[in-house]
C-alpha cells in the first residue's frame, strides 16, 4: 500500500482522462486483429512504473493477438476512479488493486473470480495467507503480484555510534534507545506516524484490532486498543522522540529526514527500498538496518500484510477478459515476480521468485525476514474503510488537540456507520 505517498503527476492524470476504459470499449479492436486490453496500474510513476511498462512490451512480443493499453493511475485515486468507473460499465480490464480494496470490490460484483483459471493456474506457488487475503465469500479476486508489511527501520551507523548493537525488541527499549542516540549521535532517535495503517502496530502488540470481524464487534475502543493507542502516543514525547507532525506533507517529512540521516528509526514499507538507497544516509545500502515492529505489552510484534493483487473487471467481455488472465497469468510468473524485485526493490508473493540475486539486495532480505510477523487483514470488505475515521481523529490526539478518549469515542460511532451490523 501506499500510504501517504502524493504520485499525483499532471501527466498520469491527462493519462487517465484521455484513456477509453474497460472490455465494453472494443473499438481499437478489428475483428482479425489483437484484442486491446487497458490496465490500470497503481505503482509509483517514477521508481517502479518503468518495470511494468517494460513487461507489458515483453508480454506483447509474446503475444502477438494481446494489446496492452498501460495506464498509470494515481494510487489515492484509483480506489475512487475505479468504482466510479466499474459502476458506469467504463473500468478497465484490469487493476492493480491494494489488498483492502479486493473484496471491497468483490462484493460489489466488479472483479471477476479466478478459481480455476490461467491466471491461477500456479497458485499452489504462492504464499499462502497471500492467497487467503485475495478471496472474498470462498471464492478468488485476484492474484498476489507484490507483497509488504511495515518494518522498523534504523540507521545502523546512527545506532552503533548511540552503543546501540541491536534493534529494539519492544516499545520501552526503543524509547530507551531514542534517548541515547539523542545523547550520543545528536539527532532524534525515532519519528512516529500520525496516520492508522502505521498506528495498527500498536494494536497488534496488544492482541487486538480495529474490530473483530469474526464476533462482528467494534473493538476500537477496547481497554486493549486504548492501552495499544496509548503507547503510540506516548512515543511523540520524550528524549530522542520527534514530536507529531500533523501536516499534510508529514509523510514526506519522515521520509526525508531518515533517508538523509536526521532521524535514527522510523517505522516504514518496503515500497520506500528504492527511495532509502537515494538519500545520503544509505548510499552504502548495508547502513539499512530492517527489524520486526516492537512488540507491545502482550509480548506481540506483528504489522499489517499490504500489497497489491492483479484483478479482471467483471464487465469486460469475454474476448476481453481471456485476453486479460492470459496477462494475469504473464504477470505474476516467476520470472517477472523476479524482474520486478530487482528493479523496483519489492517483495514477490510467491517463493520461487525468491532467487539468490533477488536475495541479495539488503532491502528486500531484510523485509523479507519480518514477513512472518505480518498479520493478514480479515476478509472483511469495509475493513480497509476503518482507517479514514482514525486519520481523522488520530491526527488530532497526536496534535494535543483533543484526548485518546474522546478521539477514540469518535472513532467508535463513525466506524459503527460503516459496520452496522457490528456490536461495540
Amino acid at each position: 500500500m501506499r500510504r501517504g505517498i502524493a504520485a499525483t503527476a499532471l501527466v498520469a492524470s491527462l493519462a487517465l482522462a484521455a484513456t477509453a476504459c474497460g472490455g465494453n470499449d472494443s473499438g481499437s479492436d478489428k475483428a482479425d486483429g489483437p484484442v486491446t486490453i487497458t490496465w490500470w496500474d497503481t505503482s509509483n510513476a517514477t521508481n517502479e512504473a518503468p518495470t511494468y511498462q517494460a513487461l507489458v512490451k515483453e508480454f506483447e512480443a509474446a503475444n502477438k493477438d494481446v494489446k496492452v493499453k498501460y495506464v498509470n493511475v494515481p494510487f489515492d485515486q484509483a480506489q475512487n476512479k475505479f468504482d466510479t468507473a466499474a459502476g458506469s460499465k467504463g473500468a478497465p480490464d484490469i487493476l492493480r488493486s491494494e489488498v483492502g480494496w479486493t473484496p471491497a470490490f468483490a462484493k460489489k460484483g466488479f472483479f471477476l473470480p479466478l478459481d480455476g483459471t490461467e491466471a491461477l493456474a500456479d497458485q499452489a506457488k504462492f504464499q499462502p495467507s497471500l492467497i487467503e487475503q485475495a478471496k472474498y465469500e470462498g471464492k478468488t479476486y485476484g492474484v498476489p503480484l507484490v507483497t509488504d508489511t511495515l518494518a522498523l527501520v534504523y540507521n545502523k551507523a546512527l545506532f552503533k555510534k548511540a552503543g546501540i548493537t541491536e534493534a529494539p525488541t519492544t516499545w520501552d527499549e526503543l524509547k530507551a534507545d531514542a534517548a541515547k542516540v539523542e545523547a550520543k549521535a545528536k539527532v532524534d532517535g525515532y519519528w512516529g506516524s500520525t496516520q492508522a495503517y502505521y498506528a495498527q502496530t500498536f494494536l497488534y502488540g496488544e492482541g487486538t484490532d480495529t474490530v473483530d470481524a469474526a464476533a462482528k464487534k467494534i473493538t476500537v475502543n477496547s481497554d486493549a486498543a486504548k492501552k495499544g493507542y496509548g503507547t503510540w502516543q506516548s512515543l511523540f514525547s520524550g528524549k530522542g522522540l520527534h514530536k507529531a507532525d500533523t501536516t499534510a506533507d508529514a509523510y514526506a517529512h519522515i521520509q526525508e529526514a531518515f533517508v538523509n540521516g536526521k532521524v535514527a528509526s522510523i517505522i516504514q514499507g518496503p515500497w520506500e527500498i528504492t527511495n532509502f538507497y537515494k538519500g545520503s544516509a544509505f548510499k552504502d545500502k548495508g547502513n539499512l538496518g530492517i527489524a520486526t515492529v516492537p512488540a507491545g505489552s502482550s509480548g506481540k510484534a506483528g504489522a499489517p500484510t499490504g500489497g497489491h493483487n492483479l484483478s479482471v473487471y467483471a464487465g469486460s467481455d469475454k474476448a476481453h477478459q481471456q485476453a486479460a488472465l492470459k496477462f494475469l497469468k504473464f504477470m505474476t510468473s516467476a520470472k517477472s515476480q523476479e524482474t520486478i524485485a530487482l528493479k523496483n526493490s519489492t517483495l514477490p508473493t510467491r517463493d520461487d521468485a525468491y532467487t539468490a540475486q533477488v536475495k541479495a539486495d539488503p532491502g528486500i532480505a531484510g523485509y523479507q525476514g519480518v514477513l512472518a510477523a505480518a498479520q493478514p487483514r480479515p476478509a472483511l470488505p469495509e475493513y480497509s474503510s476503518l482507517w479514514g475515521p482514525l486519520d481523522t481523529e488520530l491526527v488530532k490526539i497526536a496534535g494535543g488537540n483533543e484526548s485518546l478518549d474522546k478521539g477514540l469515542g469518535n472513532a467508535e460511532l463513525a466506524i459503527e456507520k460503516l459496520v452496522p451490523d457490528f456490536s461495540k
